[in-house]
This record gives C-alpha cells, structure tokens and sequence, in this order.
C-alpha cells in the first residue's frame, strides 16, 4: 500500500504540473488569437479562432492513441512520460518566444510540440496508475479519483496564474508561466520516479523495423507541413479543417476498433470487454462534446456577455474556468468515497450508471444556460448577465465530469487487454478528442452578428446530453450482464 501510494504521488505531482500548463495555456488561445493586433492578439475572429482551439484539442487527444503505441511497443510508459514532458516544454517555449516577438510560425510549431508531447505523455501516466492497483475494483476506482483531484489542483493554478496574467499584464507572461509549470512537473518526474515506480512503466513490448519506419516517415511529414506553412506554400481554412478532422477522428476511431475485434488476436473474453469500452467510448464523446465548450463557446460567453465587476475590479473572463477545478478538487474525495462506501454496502454502481448520472448533470448544466442566452437574444447583446449562471453551470458539469472521467480512467485500465494498455488509454482521450473539436465549432455560435445561434446551442446540447443519459440507463443492466457471462 506504501508503495503504490508512493508511486501515486509521484504520477499525481507530475499530472498536475502537465495539467497546469496544458489547461493554463487552452484557456488564453481563443482569447489571444482573437483579440485585435493592437491588443498584441493575432485578430482573427471567434468563429476562426475557436476553430483553432478544437483542432488543437482535438489533436492532443489524438494524439494518445499513436502516442499509446509507441509507449507500449517502443519506449516503455515511464521514458514516454519523460520525452512527452521534453517536446511540451521546447513547446511552450516557442510558443512564449513567438508572442513576444509577434510572429506566428514558432507559434504553431509550438503548438505541434505540445501535441507530440501530450500523446507520449498524458496515456502513458494514467496508464501506470491502473498498474499500481492491478487487483483493481474500489481501490482503483478512488486512486484514479485522488489522481484526478491532481490533475483539476494543476488546471486551477494554471487557470489562476495564467489567466491573470495574460489578460493583465500582457500575453506572453501567461504563456510563459505555463511552460514554467511543464518544466517543474518534467523535473519532479525525472528525480522521483526510480525512487517510487519501482519496475512499473519500464517494460516495452517491441516494435518492428516497418513500425519504426512509419514513425520516422510520420515526423518528417510534420516537419515538411510546418515549413510548407512557414513558406507559405501551405494555406489553410481552419474553420473547414475542423470538419475534415471530424471525419478523419470518426474514421480513426472505427478502424482502430475493428482492428481490436479482426487483427489483434483478441480472446472471446477480451473481446467482449472491448465492447463495453466501445460503449463508454461512444457516451463520453458525447459528454466531451458539451464539457469542451469550456475553451470556446463558454469562454466567450464569459468575456462578451457576462458582468465580471466584482466590488469595483473586473475578473478576467477565463477565471471562470476555474470554478470547474475548484469544485473538482472539493468533491473529487467525496465522489471517490461515495463509490467506495456504495461498493463496502453492496450496492456497487456499474460504470455506464455512472457515465449516465454524468450525463444527466451534464445536461442540467447546459439547460441552465438557455435562459441566460434568450435573455441576451431579447436585449440584442446588450444585456450583462451574472456570474452565477455560468457559475451554476460549471458547477454541474464539474458533477456530471466526476461521474465520468475518472470512472472512465479507471475502466480503461480495467477492461484493457494488457497488451494494449496504453493504447486503451489513447481510445478512451480519443473520445475528449472528439469532444473538442465539435467544442470547437460551438465556439462560432458566439458571435455578436448571430445571437439567436446561441439558445440553439445551448439547447441542442442540453438535448443530447439527457437523450444520452436516458439511453445508457436503458442499457447498463444489459452492459452488466453481458459483462458478468464473460467473467
């Protein structure tokens, strides 16, 4: 117990600094990539910026599912955790360098760093944590709980800092504090994880000349896109490449499981876990799809439409952010011992129950938000709502985030073939990668020339979501069942 909880503190330190500089720097791009030249920002508009952001998103989600398979097959999780850590911090380096400069190639080359680093990094961690708890159940259950707790502790000082200071005192100083953040967590890791890890994360199964290839062939592709763009050879709409992205995620994510079912030489009893990961898979992209409105559409909602003067002082919109992280940190250990007592009872809830309880406090969350926005639509914009409705509304999607995520981590782990375990990790972000970028195009129907898009938004989410949870109630007994005939 010692030492898991040793190793858990390791992977929980380096998380939350990962956290703090991945959340840090999201939650400043739509707002500094939309605000005027003269503001220092790059000028676009919010339905292209917000486009950006969800393809960056989307993109480090991606990014888990390759980056899942070189950890497993080349580099072993633990020195997959410390290359990711490396490429985010030349990342935001170049990312700090290009908007103090005003230049933009260093910026979106930072931008791919933190990609490929996010993808080696982020399954490779969460992955180890399920392998400190292999006789798995409720104990796993509440470390992916306190590891979560770490991950919102990392994203609430980032939010903080970097919203403070990039809106205050100038955007580089926000970015900069970010990638301060990444290199603390990349230090913590480097010095504590042969001391607490013992053998975990060091075993690799083995890649093939072809698979090594591939890479190589993968990075010089990347590498040639990038000065392509630098040369301006390369011209891109990014508002139409989130929809090509789309289809390109949805595609990804059904080859990927019928290679699982067809070519992996999977047994009778893993296939029909991966099923029920199928399942989870297919309800969290549609969580994701609504709690990923956070960077764009709700963020923007924050700095255009809602009355931020507190006692005189005006709160930087992306503060807001943060409320999501603070409740995570309060309930994240009440969440884990309600699942833990429920479990000590007998009355153990299976995780599609959980996903749909996330659901439905998803929904109510969202459904919330529709007032607000007629409210707006009514005055033309000119009205200035209170903080509270977005403060509710945060509050309830922190609710319905608890009920999922790290319920979700822990399945993975759970259901996984071991072999595939870090590329299991890489499906379950895959579904945050959808999630974003349809968070993305949300982010376009905040736009002060089409107000009435904006209940529409809210209500269709709201929608999905409690058509979702409705379904997945209808078939959790179903998922346990057939869970319990293959055990």
């Amino acid at each position: 117990m010692t030492k898991a909880f040793s190793g858990l503190a390791t992977l929980f330190l380096t998380e939350m600094w990962e956290r703090f500089s991945y959340y840090g720097l999201r939650q400043l791009l739509v707002l500094f990539m939309s605000a005027a030249v003269a503001s220092q920002g790059f000028g676009m508009s919010n339905a292209e910026a917000s486009a950006i952001v969800g393809i960056y998103g989307a993109c480090v989600w991606l990014a888990s599912l390759p980056g899942g398979f070189v950890a497993d097959r080349m580099l072993g999780l633990r020195r997959a955790v410390f290359i990711g850590g490396v490429l985010i911090s030349i990342g935001h380096l170049l990312i700090g360098v290009s908007t103090y400069l005003g230049v933009r190639t260093p910026f979106f080359t930072g931008l791919v760093c933190i990609v490929l680093g996010t993808g080696l990094l982020k399954p490779s961690s969460s992955a180890m944590v399920g392998d400190l708890y292999p006789e798995g159940g409720s104990k796993r259950d509440a470390a992916f709980s306190i590891f979560y707790m770490g991950i919102n502790l990392g994203a609430l000082g980032g939010q903080l800092v970097t919203g403070f200071l990039g809106e205050i005192f100038g955007w580089h100083f926000g970015f900069a504090a970010a990638g301060i953040g990444m290199f603390i967590g990349l230090a913590t890791f480097a010095l504590l994880s042969k001391f607490t890890l013992g053998d975990i994360g060091l075993e690799r199964t083995g890649a093939t000349t072809g698979m090594k290839l591939a890479l190589c062939l993968f990075l010089l592709v990347i590498c040639g896109l990038i000065a392509a763009g630098h040369i301006g050879y390369l011209t891109i709409n990014p508002e139409k490449l989130q929809h090509e992205v789309g289809y390109l995620l949805v595609a990804i994510a059904v080859a990927y499981f019928c290679y699982l079912f067809i070519f992996a030489g999977l047994t009778s009893f893993e296939r029909r876990r991966v099923v029920v990961v199928f399942i989870l898979f297919f309800f969290a992209c549609i969580f994701w799809s609504a709690f990923e409105q956070a960077p764009t559409s709700l963020n923007l909602f924050a700095r255009d439409y809602t009355d931020r003067w507190l006692f005189g002082w005006q709160m930087p919109a992306t503060w807001f952010q943060a409320v999501n992280s603070v409740f995570v940190i309060a309930f994240a250990p009440v969440f884990a011992a309600a699942w833990f007592a429920f479990s000590k009872k007998g009355w153990e809830i299976s995780s599609p129950h959980k996903f749909a309880i996330g659901l439905l406090f998803t929904a109510v969350g969202f459904a919330l938000m529709v007032f607000p926005a007629n409210a707006i639509l009514s005055t033309g914009g000119a009205l200035k709502v209170s903080i509270w409705w977005l403060t509710i509304s945060y509050i309830l999607q922190t609710f319905g985030e608890l009920s999922i995520s790290p319920v979700g981590l822990s399945s993975m782990t759970k259901l996984a073939p071991h072999r595939f375990a870090g590329q299991m990790m890489g499906v379950w972000f895959l579904s945050d990668s959808i999630g974003s970028l349809i968070g993305g195009v949300a982010g376009g129907s905040i736009d002060p020339n089409r107000l009435e898009d904006m209940p529409k938004l809210f209500t269709v989410t709201a929608a999905a979501l409690f058509i979702a949870a409705i379904a997945l109630f209808a078939l959790a007994p179903i998922v346990k069942r057939y869970l319990r005939v293959s055990e």
